[in-house]
């Protein structure tokens, strides 16, 4: 067996792009999907019945379907029940914050609900007002609960934009496999993809680590 790693330096830039497109995919997806789960944490919450059906019916939809599924329901499947045909990188989009969305809602939810009352009712008795109370003593305490799981959050997204692969949007798992079909060299176009998705994802990795020593609650 003989092996071709010059193909990695020939297509470098197809891979690079590809590299691109997938943190910008992760990131255009996280800026839709945190307000998507305040959104749906706050309906969960909130005092109305039928907001909070809604809510749990939404997240517990799209929590427990595999993500490959909605990808390709959203790309096959509602194009033909709807007339509505959405391009591969956005129907990636859609289906990424849908998903994402879901979660995020559980952890914003599970931030708020974290703060003992009390703590309100310390900060009112102290001669704050509400607002104060809130923007001083409970939100930042709840972001720092939730900070070290949306951390994790944010690998995971960032490794499971390699399904949207399979409905041509050409993040980096996407051209690494196209290159692979083009030179035949699959060792080396998997090879070099891993190390990719490696040297980018290890960082990531670190910081969420530091994320939870840092800002991780026990009690």
């Amino acid at each position: 067996m003989t092996f071709d790693w010059s193909v990695i330096w020939t297509h470098w830039q197809a891979l690079l792009g590809g590299a691109a497109l997938t943190v910008g995919l992760t990131v255009l997806t996280m800026l839709l999907a945190v307000p998507g789960g305040i959104v749906l944490a706050l309906m969960r919450i909130a005092p109305n019945r039928w907001m909070q059906r809604a809510a749990l019916c939404f997240v517990e939809f799209f929590r427990n379907l595999p993500l490959i599924l909605v990808i390709y329901w959203a790309f096959y499947v509602m194009p033909m029940a709807t007339g509505l045909q959405l391009s591969p990188l956005l129907t990636a989009l859609v289906a990424l914050v849908l998903n994402i969305s879901a979660y995020n809602a559980e952890t914003f939810r599970a931030g708020i609900n974290s703060i003992r009352k009390g703590q309100m009712e310390a900060a009112l008795a102290m001669g704050m007002s509400r607002h104060q109370a809130m923007f001083k003593v409970v939100i930042p305490q709840a972001v720092r609960r939730i900070l070290p799981v949306f951390a994790s959050t944010w690998v995971s997204l960032f490794k499971d934009t390699s399904l949207v692969s399979v409905i041509a949007v050409g993040e980096l798992a996407y051209s690494a496999m196209q290159i692979r079909a083009q030179t035949f060299r699959v060792l080396e176009m998997l090879t070099a993809m891993a190390a990719i998705y490696w040297l980018m994802g290890y960082p990531q990795a670190k910081l969420v680590d530091w994320i939870h020593r840092k800002y991780g609650v026990r009690e």
